[in-house]
């Protein structure tokens, strides 16, 4: 993996999905990591050159465990995590976040990554007072918005590589 560093903002491809009438978050892992123990929805860094739905697709399979197939994206949110700061030596985390929805798989396809410690269903009234059990404070504003029933096609971000 490359060496992730927080000197300008980076993108995340996530999800917000819904299974059984809640939204799946999984639990972070690992003892030296800032939000160990904390909920967040699944997804992650953007690969230089990954295109984001493929890596919401990656991301979500890694997380959950899951195939995900992406619908639609709930929202585009920018987060500056000033909480991170002085973890990162004076260096300010700030994520520019691409949010799918969409489907899941009946089974599982694969085991968790090492990251994940467990894979949970919430109620939009649980995760709003979650608090600081969250990762990420956007999250409740993207279920929100996933509630709300925004959603803009796929087809609104546009991959390309120059050669």
């Amino acid at each position: 993996m490359a060496q992730r560093v927080f000197t300008q903002p980076f993108c995340v491809a996530g999800a917000i999905i819904e299974k059984n009438g809640k939204i799946l978050l999984v639990k972070e892992s690992g003892e030296k990591r800032a939000d160990a123990g904390k909920w967040n929805q699944p997804g992650g860094w953007i690969d230089v050159g990954e295109d984001p739905l493929v890596a919401v697709k990656r991301e979500v399979a890694e997380e959950t465990g899951y195939e995900f197939t992406p619908t639609h994206i709930v929202g585009i949110y920018s987060l500056v995590r000033d909480d991170l700061t002085q973890i990162y030596g004076g260096d300010t985390p700030h994520a520019i976040k691409i949010i799918y929805t969409g489907t899941l798989s009946d089974k599982p396809v694969r085991e968790l990554e090492s990251d994940v410690s467990s894979v949970e269903g919430f109620t939009q009234d649980q995760i709003e007072k979650m608090g600081a059990a969250l990762r990420d404070v956007d999250i409740i504003q993207e279920v929100k918005d996933y509630y709300a029933g925004q959603r803009f096609p796929l087809d609104i971000i546009n991959h390309t590589i120059q050669k």
